[in-house]
């Protein structure tokens, strides 16, 4: 299921961020999230406080753990980022651009630009 409320751009880096922490460690803590994304562990307390008020994490102690609707996200964030990386490594575009403007373009491409991305690197 494909979660169909836009979060914010910070929502997004910090669900996306909390996904791929938790494919390479046994548990994610805010300080791994505030490392990760170079933001001060205060910027995480808040930006956790109001992720758990919407339901995309949880807590078991000081571990942090996505929602069935924060993976979905989360999932479709990374998704995003890795079709519009691609995209642009095909045009030419440096791996370190690339990655760069992935970052930021994943939030704001409409469903129809990433549909016909995804289709044109599948030809």
């Amino acid at each position: 299921m494909v979660v169909q409320i836009r979060q914010t751009q910070s929502a997004e880096d910090y669900l996306e961020t909390i996904l791929l922490l938790a494919e390479t460690q046994s548990v994610v803590h805010r300080v791994d999230v505030a490392k990760q994304l170079g933001v001060s562990q205060a910027a995480v307390n808040k930006a956790m406080k109001i992720l758990l008020e919407k339901g995309f994490i949880y807590e078991d102690g000081k571990h942090l753990f996505l929602t069935e609707e924060g993976r979905a996200c989360a999932k479709a964030v990374f998704e995003k980022h890795c079709v519009i990386r691609d995209f642009l490594l095909s045009l030419g575009v440096s791996p370190e651009t690339a990655e760069e403007d992935a970052c930021k373009m994943e939030h704001i491409v409409s469903s129809q630009t990433f549909d016909c991305m995804k289709i044109f690197l599948k030809k």
